[in-house]
């Protein structure tokens, strides 16, 4: 597989900012888990503060790209789990809300605007219910870290089988 192939998952978020630590929790669940089977080859599992130029960089030529982030509703459900697909076509048309001050939807208009968006963008936001000071989870939204880790494995997995005209 070369470069073009790469699949990058991208826990974004703030650990000392209670449900906003969502993305890098799951992020090292997924590590984890990879300690004892291993990941699909070329695929990286980062976390990211949400800083668009580090999202970018974290994202450039990847074929799949899969974003774990912290989102607010209102009114909102914590730990509710929100799927948003992106392809190249429909890219630049992306908007979230984000729990940051500069969100995903400006990393991927920046993205688009330099040319480096991956193939395909999969967002899962999370409804948190506490983005103050502080660690851990809100109960709600730790219920949700399991699963969450299982679609982003089955996201990959689906995205694989998709590429090679196969189903999984």
């Amino acid at each position: 597989m070369g470069s073009s192939a790469r699949i990058v998952v991208i826990g974004v978020g703030n650990e000392f900012r209670r449900d906003d630590g969502v993305g890098p929790v799951v992020a090292a669940l997924l590590r984890e888990r990879a300690e004892d089977r291993a990941l699909v080859p070329n695929t990286v599992v980062s976390v990211c503060d949400g800083d668009p130029a580090r999202l970018i960089g974290l994202w450039e030529g990847a074929r799949l790209a899969v974003v774990v982030d912290a989102a607010h509703a209102h009114p909102g459900a914590a730990g509710r789990i929100h799927r948003i697909e992106l392809d190249a076509e429909r890219l630049g048309q992306a908007s979230t809300t984000s729990s940051h001050g500069l969100g995903l939807g400006e990393a991927v208009d920046l993205a688009r605007v330099l040319g480096r968006l991956p193939e395909r963008l999969v967002v899962y936001a999370v409804e948190g219910a506490d983005s103050s000071l502080g660690t851990g989870l809100t109960p709600a939204v730790a219920e949700a870290v399991e699963p969450l880790a299982d679609s982003v494995e089955d996201e990959i997995l689906r995205h694989l089988g998709a590429a090679t005209g196969g189903e999984r």
